[in-house]
């Protein structure tokens, strides 16, 4: 009987420590401060990559959210019809996208938006659709 207690014990741990990400598939992790995306897949790391958040005067919020939508073609609105292909939204108009502008991954250069290279946030978008939406989380750390 002990070892049901114990367990018992540590799967109520682990919804009391993050129940978000105890039931995603799919999790990217990404630090503002290492501007680094980690993609764990049913909790394996299987991609880590640079991105661009928010330049000064800009705001990437942290916290952990579920996906809420996708769209392959997306165009900004709000920032001039900007190109957000492949983008996965996850708070509003906060979104992981591809950019053009690679040579500035791994500084902040966005509007608060997390940036990838356009063949990393193709496999992410593709990694998104085949888990769905209710299995991804995306959590912003400092």
């Amino acid at each position: 009987m002990r070892p049901v207690v114990m367990g018992a014990l540590a799967l109520l741990s682990a919804q009391f420590l993050a129940p978000a990400a105890f039931s995603a598939g799919l999790i990217a992790s990404v630090s503002l401060s290492s501007q680094t995306m980690t993609v764990e897949r049913d909790g394996v790391v299987v991609y880590e990559w640079k991105v661009s958040t928010a330049r000064p005067g800009y705001s990437t919020p942290t916290g952990n959210w579920g996906a809420k939508s996708l769209s392959r073609n997306h165009r900004s609105r709000k920032y001039d019809n900007a190109p957000m292909p492949f983008a996965v939204f996850y708070n509003g108009g906060y979104a992981v996208h591809a950019t053009f502008e690679t040579r500035r991954l791994g500084r902040p250069a966005s509007h608060g938006c997390i940036r990838l290279h356009p063949e990393n946030a193709a496999t992410f978008f593709t990694l998104t659709s085949q888990y769905g939406l209710s299995n991804t989380r995306i959590v912003v750390s400092r």
